[in-house]
């Protein structure tokens, strides 16, 4: 009998929190992540301006042959659009000429993290699944097996819950009953 893994959605568990394995991974980078706003696609314009992008002048025209193929014609069209092809929003340059290569060393492994003294600490179940003075509650499913912080704000009962550096949910118990 074949074993079958189930893949996790690439944009995360859908609702108020988008976190996804990758997106994890960069935080445990130390790399802060943000979202847009739910169903605002007018403020994902540089993004829906590549794909746009891309379908236009990679992906018109009869199938692939192979996925070498594919590969290949990838390969080309990410050299022109990063090197040749003007960009308007770069007042006519090219990524090529706005790219830095970062001042950090990347790091094969993830570093250590101390959270602070005070900080509840809990470890992320399987899909996402956690407690907190017996209330049961969803975190995200890309944090399962790790350890989050749950930290008091001034108001009774609510937590900001930190995965490392990076808040990544509100809890409000005051919302959970018995």
């Amino acid at each position: 009998m074949a074993h079958r893994h189930r893949q996790r959605p690439p944009w995360g568990d859908g609702g108020r929190n988008n976190f996804t394995v990758l997106g994890v991974w960069l935080i445990e980078m130390d790399v802060a992540i943000s979202h847009s706003r739910p169903y605002h696609p007018q403020t994902l314009g540089k993004e829906e301006r590549f794909h746009r992008s891309l379908k236009a002048e990679a992906l018109q025209g009869p199938p692939f042959e192979n996925l070498q193929h594919a590969q290949s014609a990838f390969d080309g069209w990410r050299h022109l659009y990063n090197t040749r092809r003007p960009h308007d929003g770069l007042a006519g340059a090219v990524p090529l000429d706005r790219y830095r290569p970062s001042s950090r060393d990347f790091c094969e492994t993830v570093p250590p993290f101390e959270y602070a003294a005070g900080d509840l600490l809990r470890k992320i179940q399987q899909k996402g699944a956690t407690s907190l003075f017996g209330r049961a509650f969803k975190i995200c499913n890309a944090f399962a097996g790790k350890v989050v912080a749950f930290r008091p704000t001034e108001i009774d009962g609510v937590f900001d819950v930190f995965f490392r550096h990076q808040k990544i949910q509100t809890i409000d118990l005051n919302e959970f009953q018995h």
